[in-house]
């Protein structure tokens, strides 16, 4: 009976965050149940309904209100022969060519000032490193382009991705992959590792800037403590290591089929095509069976949390890191099937071994109820209304809660938000920092926010905050962009971390 009542309860709680149901923010938020189950009758009245010009008053019914707006061709069979495309009024029609005329003379009076400042920029400087900078390039002419239907267009867009988001090293604005320094850095990472017994402590200020790529494989194992500083034992705790863990392949990834674990590993299996669907690497089937192993041992070796989605995510930087150590090219269209066995079963175990490391410091972000991610997102909000008060209250404004975008940012580490090279880069330092996955990610997260604030308050509607924290443009964003970040990250923590009146209010 106490069973029964048990699975019972489980059924009822399935929808909560911890479980292996889908979780709140981590892929997208989630719809009310009671909402998906009158979805079909709502999405039948969407042509018949005039548009309501009042804001959406709650995220639940912002997300039923757009949860349309992303179905492929939804916008090529529109109607243009409806009567609401006859009403436009021909006064405003010939006013609007009037001025696009002009426009296209004033453009067409200066061609060659405008042909002679291109020219004089060399390419490598054309390079326009996210599309917020390119907003704030614009001049002021392109003010005339917003009309009275402007609250119209505050409707979602498509984001548009590049095919590949590049996982290369180098930094976005076209900067050559190796400098003067840089190579005098390499060199100093070299006589760091080759000591008889590492300095780790010199070793994290070393990284905190950045590693290079070169070093990065053995820098992470040992700054994530599963290589000891002495480098006679490395190779023994590897061999060690890596055995240990196909010891737990051959005793538990069998039992992926029983009943008792077969919704976890049906949740991982179809979880695991998501992650990063744009990169090829990740859709090779060899792929997909390495990460499906690492996640289902760390799973049930971990019962009080369980597999919980995001954690899927995790997995990515140290695939490619230790992938790394055997391509040297761009590894996102790299081919693993021509890798040798004992390579692949090399980066697999280290991958998993490092990414246990990583969830040993932040497992309450995933035990039940995600209690670690809940008392972030409080922190971050109480951060935010002290670092940028205009911001929390226009958030206040609109009625946007913290926990509608920012608990995708504590749960996936901002691995949604930034391309994967970025997030590389960002765990160099994590992993210099104590407790860089936890208490410093708050601070990231902060600085993150902020950056962003010119177009935050540039938004006047629910829809369009929404819409812009959860497709922050940083496709272009590369190593330079992320040390600011950081910097920035760290001027905060420097102020708030040690001052608790100034903390809270």
């Amino acid at each position: 009976m106490a069973a029964e009542n048990s699975k019972q309860f489980w059924k009822r709680s399935a929808k909560l965050p911890g479980s292996i149901q889908p979780v709140y923010g981590a892929q997208h938020p989630p719809l009310d149940p009671r909402l998906t189950k009158n979805f079909i009758k709502e999405r039948s009245k969407v042509n018949t309904v005039p548009l309501k010009n009042k804001k959406a008053s709650s995220f639940h019914e912002f997300a039923r209100n757009t949860s349309d707006a992303w179905d492929i061709g939804d916008d090529e069979e529109e109607d243009f022969s409806s009567p609401s495309f006859q009403t436009l009024n021909s006064k405003v029609a010939l006013a609007t060519a009037a001025q696009v005329l002009e426009n296209h003379s004033k453009l067409r009076v200066k061609p060659e000032r405008s042909q002679s400042t291109t020219s004089d920029v060399p390419a490598s400087y054309k390079v326009i490193k996210s599309s917020s900078d390119a907003q704030l390039s614009r001049n002021s002419s392109d003010t005339c382009l917003r009309n009275p239907l402007h609250k119209q267009q505050s409707l979602p867009l498509r984001p548009i991705i590049p095919l590949v988001a590049r996982i290369s090293d180098q930094n976005a604005s076209g900067a050559p992959p190796m400098t003067v320094r840089e190579k005098t850095r390499l060199e100093k990472f070299r006589q760091l590792l080759s000591s008889h017994n590492t300095d780790l402590d010199e070793l994290r200020k070393c990284s905190w800037p950045g590693v290079p790529r070169e070093v990065r494989p053995v820098t992470w194992r040992l700054l994530s403590g599963y290589l000891p500083a002495n480098t006679e034992r490395r190779k023994l705790t590897l061999q060690r290591k890596r055995e240990e863990y196909f010891g737990f392949i051959e005793q538990y990834y069998d039992s992926r089929n029983e009943e008792h674990h077969q919704d976890t590993y049906r949740q991982i299996h179809i979880d695991i095509p998501r992650t990063n669907p744009l990169i090829p690497l990740f859709q090779q089937p060899l792929v997909q069976e390495i990460f499906e192993r690492i996640l289902f041992i760390w799973a049930i070796r971990h019962p009080a949390s369980g597999y919980v989605q995001g954690i899927n995510d995790l997995v990515t930087p140290f695939f490619v890191v230790f992938l790394s150590e055997y391509v040297e090219e761009d590894v996102e269209n790299f081919d693993v099937t021509n890798l040798s066995q004992d390579m692949l079963r090399s980066i697999e175990a280290d991958s998993f071994w490092c990414m246990s490391k990583l969830l040993d410091g932040i497992q309450d972000n995933y035990t039940f109820a995600q209690p670690g991610i809940q008392k972030k997102v409080k922190a971050l909000e109480e951060l935010v209304s002290r670092i940028d008060e205009q911001v929390h209250n226009h958030f206040r404004r609109y009625e946007v809660e913290y926990l509608q975008f920012a608990f995708r940012w504590m749960n996936n580490l901002l691995m949604r938000e930034l391309p994967l090279r970025c997030t590389i880069r960002l765990w160099d330092t994590y992993q210099s920092e104590p407790e860089g996955f936890s208490h410093f990610h708050l601070y990231v997260c902060a600085a993150f926010l902020i950056k962003w604030r010119k177009e935050i308050l540039d938004e006047e509607d629910f829809q369009g905050l929404l819409m812009l924290l959860q497709n922050l443009p940083t496709i272009h964003w590369g190593n330079e962009e992320i040390g600011l970040l950081l910097a920035e990250a760290y001027r905060l923590k420097y102020m708030f971390a040690d001052a608790p009146n100034h903390y809270r209010r």
